[in-house]
């Protein structure tokens, strides 16, 4: 599925967080989207989500404007691993799992062998069958997300959004994720701090700062140093991973933290 959004602005207490946002995840790609704390990331992803409605702009899937879309015709579309853990389920890791069967179901509509099936699929994915009967509210941090990752994957939809997902992951948990959802065949759109995942395992990234984007493409193309100086104030070399042989970047500060934050030119489109 296709994510397009056109002039999209969003603004909160008359203040604008994103500023005419122009992108485009191309189907199947999985794409990261990285730049500096409050530089809007999480803003721009919630529009595509439905739980922040632009004052400019549209967002689409595919052909539809998801605001044109009803909640549950949006949620079979995209699916969300948000950034923060909602308050404390009383349910279940098998249960908060099951939820994620919801925008497929008729009102009062009991679940069947079918959704077992692909909650228990969802589960072992994430390595998380043997907490199943465990109340989410037990878990840990990093147990807790890969729960909400199951009950995404158990949503089935043709887009996923993770919005720094891999917050509270051990290292392991982090790679098992990345290389989970890039298999997956859907569209990712990933908000991520970490540079290096993003270039290990994205197909390109786009780059926000004060909430509009001043880069986006391939890897190779957005990650240089000359960016990365200018976006996160770094010094930073890009090499080549030996195991991988994706982009691996290492970083120092910039003497007395300058930055040059000047007029940016913006390449306002993601199509990979």
């Amino acid at each position: 599925m296709r994510v397009r959004l056109e002039g999209v602005e969003v603004r909160i207490d008359g203040v604008t967080i994103v500023d005419g946002v122009d992108f485009v995840a191309e189907p199947g790609r999985m794409i990261g989207l990285v730049g500096p704390n409050g530089s809007g990331k999480s803003t721009m992803l919630r529009t595509i989500y439905r739980a922040l409605r632009p004052v400019a702009g549209a967002v689409h899937l595919d052909d539809d404007d998801v605001w044109k879309l009803s909640a549950r015709q949006s949620a079979q579309r995209s699916a969300v691993v948000a950034q923060e853990a909602p308050a404390d389920f009383d349910l279940t890791v098998t249960e908060v799992v099951t939820m994620g069967r919801t925008p497929h179901k008729r009102l009062l509509e009991r679940d069947s062998q079918e959704d077992a099936l692909i909650v228990a699929d969802a589960l072992a994915r994430v390595e998380m069958v043997e907490l199943g009967d465990r109340l989410f509210a037990t878990l840990s941090g990093g147990e807790k997300q890969r729960t909400l990752v199951a009950r995404a994957l158990a949503q089935r939809s043709r887009v996923l959004i993770l919005d720094e997902a891999t917050n509270h992951l051990d290292i392991h948990a982090q790679l098992g994720l990345m290389e989970l959802v890039r298999g997956l065949g859907v569209t990712v759109i990933a908000a991520l701090h970490d540079l290096n995942l993003a270039a290990s395992y994205c197909d390109a990234v786009c780059v926000l700062d004060r909430g509009r984007v001043v880069a986006a493409g391939p890897v190779d193309d957005v990650l240089t140093p000359a960016r990365l100086a200018e976006v996160f104030g770094v010094n930073a070399h890009c090499g080549t991973h030996p195991l991988t042989g994706r982009p691996l970047l290492t970083f120092s500060p910039l003497p007395n933290n300058e930055r040059d934050r000047g007029s940016r030119g913006a390449t306002k489109e993601v199509s990979a």
